[in-house]
């Protein structure tokens, strides 16, 4: 099924045949008029017009059986391709066709103007909480889903969404794909989640892909084809359904953390040697617990070492990536204590 813009192109490009076939019509009665019949310029434009739109105002001069059967033909054509314009620009008006062009060229320029942003890809029950999750958090992020009801329902609930085939690497392009952050590939099937990860990888190698997959073979072979984390929801499920009731006060407790109206909340950072005051510090001489009240629960390394319940003589270094729990206020203390030159937006 063709989506909304392939329509709107359509037409649009029917438009544009068909008044092209008029002004080609028009020029040719002009020049018959003017060449062979030998009437002044104005005349032969005048007699044009009134036979192309059958205003039926007579012969201008007389005209020969050649000349009216010219003038027969010329009304035929000019009757069909009228005819023809008048019936696209009024489905056009009818579907809404021109409305939603204007609307996609608004789109079009806002998808243009992301920079760091986010692409999701699919809106089904799993895709729409991700954009939830999303908003919350003030992330900027673009829906891709080819079903038109989700396309509509997103636009509904105030999210930029594009109703296109997400595994194409035209698609992915217009979203602006080389200059996004982050890709999320939560369609159903394991397949086109797949090619949409190969295609994202292959267009921009730093963009941080994330895929869903239904079992532990597709996990394997998306993490193959490039995704830096690889999710299956059956799988994630099943384990915490598990963990809640062999842990339900652990469970309690990180599902506190983690819904839209926590009171606490986890946080990464990174310390860049640049800006950031700390880095060549231990924890304790740094005394970020001190200053802001949040807890650094672990940190990465840049070579993927993880280091969890760090110590106050471990050592914060450059392109180190904390992972910090505490209230709004303390994180936000926290990100100044680290990067005081370029503040984050405020998502809590």
């Amino acid at each position: 099924m063709d989506s909304v813009e392939q329509k709107y192109r359509r037409i649009r490009i029917d438009l544009q045949r068909g008044g092209l076939a008029l002004t080609l019509i028009f020029i040719t009665g002009t020049l018959w008029y003017r060449l062979v019949e030998q009437w002044h310029w104005l005349d032969a434009v005048y007699m044009t017009v009134i036979t192309l739109t059958t205003v039926g105002y007579g012969e201008i001069q007389p005209l020969g059986d050649r000349g009216r059967i010219f003038t027969i033909a010329l009304i035929l054509a000019g009757v069909i391709t009228i005819g023809y314009i008048v019936n696209r620009f009024t489905e056009a008006l009818i579907e809404g066709y021109f409305i939603e062009g204007r609307r996609l060229r608004q789109q079009k320029k806002l998808v243009e103007s992301l920079t760091e942003h986010f692409i999701l890809c699919g809106f089904g029950r799993i895709g729409r909480q991700i954009a939830t999750e999303f908003a919350v958090e003030g992330t900027p992020f673009v829906v891709i889903d080819a079903s038109s009801e989700q396309v509509k329902i997103a636009q509904t609930e105030g999210y930029s969404a594009v109703q296109a085939d997400a595994t194409l690497d035209a698609t992915l392009i217009e979203m602006g794909v080389e200059k996004a952050a982050c890709l999320v590939a939560a369609l159903p099937s394991d397949a086109e989640n797949l090619y949409i990860i190969l295609s994202a990888k292959s267009l921009n190698p730093k963009i941080r892909a994330i895929a869903r997959a239904s079992n532990e073979e597709a996990v394997q072979k998306l993490q193959r084809a490039g995704a830096d984390k690889v999710i299956s929801p059956y799988i994630t499920g099943a384990k915490r359904m598990a963990a809640a009731a062999l842990r339900p006060q652990v469970m309690d407790f990180m599902d506190g953390i983690m819904t839209s109206d926590r009171s606490f909340y986890m946080e990464e950072f990174l310390i860049d040697a640049k800006t950031c005051p700390v880095a060549g510090l231990s924890v304790r001489e740094a005394r970020l617990r001190s200053q802001s009240g949040a807890l650094v629960l672990a940190i990465r390394r840049q070579d993927d070492t993880l280091i969890v319940g760090p110590t106050g003589e471990t050592m914060l270094m450059a392109q180190d990536l904390l992972i910090c729990m505490g209230t709004a206020d303390q994180l936000r203390v926290l990100n100044r204590i680290l990067d005081p030159l370029t503040p984050r937006i405020d998502r809590f």
